[in-house]
């Protein structure tokens, strides 16, 4: 495996800080290499961590609360708590939608399968960032 196939995508790495930089900032390949890097080795640091709790508890997947913890037990309090929010808006929300479209569909198990595919496939996208960032290795 390459160097470049274990970073995080560039374009995404510059797109990011020019959304935090003013508009009519320069950033130089120099700058985003070096913020590409950086994030890069912060997921895998994080994410190292949640997956020894994983491989210790005996599971395969690793999930939004692991990577809370992680962050915890790494001292990045800040980052943590970021992410204990947005797990619980995002559990609310889901939450919220299933009661929704039970109400809303007589035949409430399509709606829920529905559901549940689009958790599934929210998750998998997470998983997927997690995992590219730990074969080497939010706002």
């Amino acid at each position: 495996m390459t160097d470049e196939d274990r970073l995080l995508p560039i374009a995404n790495v510059g797109r990011l800080m020019k959304q935090i930089l003013p508009s009519n900032a320069k950033i130089s390949k120099e700058a985003k290499q070096t913020v590409q890097e950086c994030a890069t080795e912060f997921i895998s640091f994080v994410t190292c961590e949640a997956s020894d709790k994983c491989h210790r508890e005996n599971r395969k997947t690793v999930n939004g609360d692991d990577i809370w913890w992680a962050l915890s037990t790494l001292g990045l309090d800040n980052y943590a708590d970021a992410v204990g929010r947005h797990l619980h808006k995002y559990r609310e929300a889901e939450r919220e939608r299933t009661e929704h479209n039970k109400g809303s569909n007589d035949s409430g198990n399509e709606k829920e399968a529905n559901t549940r595919s689009d958790v599934q496939n929210q998750s998998t996208k997470f998983i997927r960032v997690v995992e590219k960032g730990s074969s080497s290795s939010a706002r």
